[in-house]
């Protein structure tokens, strides 16, 4: 890919001419027990990963088309919350659920950005604010980390998107053999802030890095950078201009 054609930059690009589409993924809150943030951020990541390696979102899957229309133009997520009866309306549609330690999020196939279903449309976006419960282990060096930019205050919700954005750079940047290695362990991976200084070594040593568009929340700038493991999802550093 061109990185005068990113799908995530904000200046505009062929991208833009296509048809827009959307990834719309629900995470399941209720509000006496929500799940940790950096928990609800690996989930979201793994589910990204999940719909990207689905049979049905390949060849001539049932979601092939709508996954290589979204893939054609912008690359929009969207997160959005739900508990109780809303979950269930939810779950009820096509799409994957994918748990972590305790989150749950559902990610469905890709829809137009104004032709959401009626049981998504009505889901909050706000309100996905959430906390960890203690500091967080060191992450494994076998697998990749997404890393936080410091400097960048987002919601949940909005950081859910940008690790999914993270994850799927990374799963572009892999062969077919490290793709079905990654998919069989399960995607392993963590989510981290990077300190300032780690950041700027990050964002200049050639790994993927997501800059953000700014169409919500935030403005236009650097969100997220993977780093690869030692065992899976590779991804050497300096490879990119």
């Amino acid at each position: 890919m061109s990185s005068n054609d990113s799908p995530f930059r904000a200046e505009p690009t062929a991208r833009d001419e296509a048809p827009q589409f959307v990834l719309p993924l629900v995470v399941h809150i209720e509000k006496t027990d929500p799940p940790a943030r950096t928990d609800a951020l690996e989930t979201s990541a793994r589910a990204v990963l999940v719909m990207l390696s689905d049979e049905r979102s390949l060849g001539d899957g049932e979601w092939a088309q709508a996954m290589a229309d979204w893939q054609d133009a912008r690359i929009r997520k969207v997160v959005r919350r739900a508990r109780g009866a809303e979950w269930r309306k939810a779950s009820a549609l096509p799409g994957i659920t994918v748990t972590g330690t305790a989150a749950e999020v559902r990610v469905f196939p890709p829809v137009p950005l104004d032709g959401w279903p009626k049981e998504l449309a009505k889901l909050q976006v706000s309100g996905t604010d959430l906390d960890d419960h203690g500091p967080l282990p060191a992450p494994s060096p076998t697998a990749p980390v997404i890393w936080l930019n410091p400097e960048v205050d987002m919601s949940a919700g909005k950081s859910m998107a940008q690790t999914g954005h993270g994850a799927q750079l990374a799963w572009w940047e892999l062969s077919d053999p490290e793709r079905d290695a990654w998919r069989a362990a399960g995607f392993p991976l963590s989510v981290r802030t990077a300190a300032p200084g780690h950041w700027g070594e990050l964002t200049t040593s050639g790994l993927p890095v997501v800059h953000d568009a700014g169409f919500t929340e935030i403005a236009p700038g650097e969100t997220v950078a993977v780093e690869g493991g030692s065992r899976f999802c590779p991804l050497p550093r300096g490879v990119r201009p």
